[in-house]
């Protein structure tokens, strides 16, 4: 074993176990939200580590079962049923793999960051309100609406032992979050708050619920099948967790880049991978699959230097689920329950609103996360871009027109792109001038197309006809200078302007 190859298995190694830590009680967790078997969420994991860790472009990236993916699983899952909602994790995984060997994997990126942020604040307030009737001890009530309207009645039945278990869980994490987590980085909170909160219920009164295992995690493997599902129904699913959990998880991957001086993303190749993860994992019974940025850090946190940190991850995934499963049982619901409201909270990132504020997008962010909590996930995130399109409209619309008296002269100089959307205002503004005048035009702008010169040159016909003067730079000389050196010479409305 040469000596590089013998520095990073120090390093991989270790990293790989703390990953393994923080990955097993978030995937028990996200199962558990998703309305799905438990195993669902060890399955996904395993096959995240390993299948995304030998063939991903981006190495240090780990992947497996998301928080921000929970939400619309659940609407499958009540929707189709669990064996359903596997086909579409691989209908979604094949579109994957058709976009990341055609190469579109860079698309994703064009999403605004108003939506995405909204979209998973948006996850992570209905996750922590559907949680928080189970740490009370009963159910989720189903949307937003009813999780509200029914928390009174829950708190007024709340079970004591499992309030006292959620709570100790909950109040372990955030301690060990906030003082300790940087003095024992390779313990996970999460992992010491389930496991305090598992003794804590074997010291309570009452029955607690834990979670069930059934007769084994892998002896009960489900199988993919549409049953009384409609085919285009499960397609159009397959769609929407595509673009969903591909947006995911490149743009974690350009966030795990950040992070570490190592080798870019192969986004392309990522893409391709985490196509074949979901293919995979929904054949076996898995929930979806997207890289996720807590595991992520964590890796590399931990000083992983090559993607067999994330490979060995999900063994020790398998490992534990072949030979340590039976532990599983012992663990109660209420504790992660807690883990997901945690989860959920830190989903509402306010450092990220903040900057979102700053480049006046709250609208935007805003109408995504109520549609997300009020409506569902892909109303939301239509919303949101329908939104933030026509607000990128509205500002490609604006030109600045600085009108300067000069006597009896009249100098206006335009800034901005001319193009069709700002003809509007640039008319409205140019019929306003004086009458009877001698206007100095002047054109300051990156952009011009043909109805904007149009516009100005009926505007100049006319003012001229109703006795004033317009001295202008030659649109048609301008107009060729913004053309490209290929393009055709401009059509003579131009240089009728």
């Amino acid at each position: 074993m040469n000596s590089n190859l013998r520095s990073s298995l120090s390093k991989d190694v270790p990293s790989s176990l703390v990953v393994f830590l923080v990955a097993l009680p978030l995937s028990l967790g996200i199962a558990v939200a998703s309305g799905a078997p438990v195993r669902s969420g060890l399955i996904a994991a395993m096959v995240g580590g390993i299948v995304v860790g030998v063939f991903g472009g981006a190495p240090l990236q780990v992947s497996g079962p998301a928080a921000g993916l929970s939400v619309m699983v659940y609407g499958f899952v009540q929707k189709f049923g669990f064996e359903a909602t596997c086909v579409i994790a691989a209908i979604g995984g094949l579109l994957q793999i058709a976009a990341g060997s055609a190469g579109l994997a860079q698309a994703a990126l064009a999403i605004s960051p108003a939506v995405l942020q909204a979209m998973l604040a948006g996850i992570g307030i209905l996750i922590a309100l559907g949680q928080m009737h189970v740490l009370l001890g009963s159910t989720p009530k189903g949307s937003a609406i009813n999780n509200l309207i029914g928390l009174p009645d829950s708190l007024r039945h709340m079970s004591v032992g499992a309030v006292l278990v959620g709570g100790s869980t909950l109040l372990v994490i955030v301690l060990w979050n906030r003082f300790l987590s940087k003095r024992v980085p390779f313990i996970p909170g999460s992992l010491v708050a389930i496991a305090v909160g598992t003794l804590v219920s074997f010291l309570v009164p009452g029955a607690i619920p834990r979670v069930s295992v059934g007769a084994g995690l892998l002896s009960e493997l489900s199988r993919p099948a549409i049953g009384s599902a409609h085919i285009g129904d499960l397609v159009l699913g397959g769609l929407a967790l595509f673009v969903v959990a591909s947006a995911e998880s490149l743009l974690c991957a350009v966030a795990t880049d950040q992070l570490h001086p190592g080798p870019r993303a192969n986004l392309n190749r990522e893409l391709f991978a985490q196509g074949l993860a979901n293919v995979a994992s929904g054949l076996l019974g898995g929930l979806p699959v997207t890289g996720v940025i807590v595991r992520s850090s964590a890796n590399i946190a931990a000083g992983a230097r090559t993607r067999v940190s994330a490979i060995l991850h999900g063994v020790w995934l398998l490992l534990f689920v072949l030979l340590a499963s039976s532990l599983l049982a012992r663990v109660p619901m209420a504790a992660l329950a807690a883990l997901l409201v945690h989860v959920g909270v830190n989903l509402v990132k306010i450092k990220e609103l903040r900057k979102i504020a700053r480049f006046n997008e709250v609208i935007v962010y805003g109408a995504t996360l109520a549609g997300v909590v009020f409506i569902n996930l892909l109303w939301g995130i239509g919303i949101g871009l329908a939104l933030a399109l026509a607000l990128f409209l509205r500002r490609t619309a604006v030109v600045d027109i600085e009108v300067e008296p000069r006597g009896e002269e009249l100098h206006v100089t335009m800034r901005g792109n001319l193009s069709f959307l700002a003809v509007p205002s640039v008319v409205s503004k140019l019929r306003s001038l004086p009458a009877s005048r001698t206007v100095h035009l002047k054109f300051d702008v990156d952009q011009i197309d043909h109805a904007a010169i149009e516009a100005i040159r009926g505007w100049r016909v006319g003012y001229q006809s109703a006795g004033g003067k317009v001295v202008k730079e030659p649109l048609d000389v301008l107009w060729r200078e913004l053309l490209p050196r290929s393009a055709t010479p401009a059509p003579s409305a131009a240089t009728a302007a």
